[in-house]
């Protein structure tokens, strides 16, 4: 496993980051993931990322406990606020008070006495932006956050957030967490180029595609019953557009590439992500330890040029570039 500084911070991540998003709480249940998060530390990956909303608060809770007794200086921890945690009108948001109630929350899940990385999980467009930002700060005063982060803004949102930042002196926001992928690369042409100048990180989830780079899902073949494609309740909305023979024939075109390089396809994936420097960690997500084993050997590896756009090529057909995609629920949802 290698490791890369969080922004222009001096805290480093390791390249691959162990996920729980559909996966404790929802795919697996403790003794799973307790599994799983060893075979994480067994392979080099410190980095953990959850969110208060995954499973409705219980992905939080499984991950603390599988956490638990581990030295707390050993993995950098991250998690989220925006989305739902409650039936109330504030449990939502990224007013001050949701903040700060999240904030507590989330520790008292995670069992432990700070966070290391707090990411704002989407825009709030009902919240004035300095509310937030002020809150963010007070937090990393408090000594309950060390960083802050955002997921999928856009970068004119990143943009302003900087502007407030600067000009009343809160802590900077280090990272964005997008969704990105060798098929989603809807970040590129104007998310990253901003954040390579203000030195924040992309923290990716879904390098994988929800599992559609793993080639386990073939042209004219059934979806295997154990697998996330097969999960309809938990994830059609996500792969949507991708389960087509079409579609995943360009996808098992990568498979012969892989092969020339040693490599799985999940591997290559991965590969291909940290070949973007801007990347300081991929998240992935496994509801088995040989998945987690398998996934980290993608770190550290150093595709040729010629192999990356070889990559491009094959893909070309249904990647999607368009940085209109992102975006966040108006109103607040």
């Amino acid at each position: 496993m290698e490791y890369r500084r969080l922004g222009n911070t001096g805290m480093y991540v390791s390249e691959i980051s162990y996920g729980n998003w559909i996966t404790h709480g929802n795919q697996v249940e403790a003794t799973a993931a307790n599994a799983c998060v060893k075979a994480a530390f067994e392979a080099g990956i410190t980095t953990f990322d959850t969110a208060d909303v995954y499973a409705g608060t219980k992905a939080e809770t499984i991950l603390g406990k599988a956490l638990k007794g581990v030295k707390r200086e050993s993995y950098e921890l991250f998690t989220k606020v925006y989305f739902p945690t409650g039936t109330g009108k504030n449990d939502r948001g990224l007013s001050r008070k949701h903040i700060m109630e999240s904030c507590n929350a989330s520790l008292k899940r995670l069992q432990t006495d700070h966070i290391d990385l707090y990411q704002a999980h989407r825009f709030d467009y009902e919240t004035p932006l300095e509310e937030t930002l002020s809150a963010f700060d007070d937090l990393i005063r408090q000594g309950k956050v060390n960083y802050i982060g955002v997921s999928n803004w856009k970068h004119t949102e990143i943009q302003d957030a900087l502007k407030i930042q600067d000009d009343k002196g809160y802590n900077r926001i280090v990272s964005n967490q997008p969704s990105y992928s060798a098929i989603y690369r809807v970040i590129e042409a104007k998310v990253v180029p901003l954040c390579e100048r203000e030195g924040i990180s992309q923290i990716v989830y879904s390098p994988l595609a929800q599992g559609v780079l793993t080639g386990k899902y073939l042209p004219g073949k059934k979806v295997p019953t154990d697998s996330r494609g097969a999960n309809k309740n938990n994830n059609g909305q996500f792969m949507q557009g991708m389960m087509n023979d079409e579609f995943l024939g360009h996808v098992a075109k990568l498979q012969p590439i892989a092969d020339a390089q040693g490599l799985t396809m999940s591997q290559l994936a991965l590969a291909w992500i940290l070949n973007n420097p801007n990347v300081a960690s991929a998240i992935m997500g496994a509801t088995k330890p040989k998945q987690v084993t398998e996934n980290a050997k993608g770190s550290g590896i150093k595709l040729e040029p010629a192999v990356v756009k070889e990559i491009n090529a094959v893909l070309k057909p249904i990647v999607q570039t368009d940085p209109n995609l992102m975006g966040s629920p108006k109103p607040r949802a």
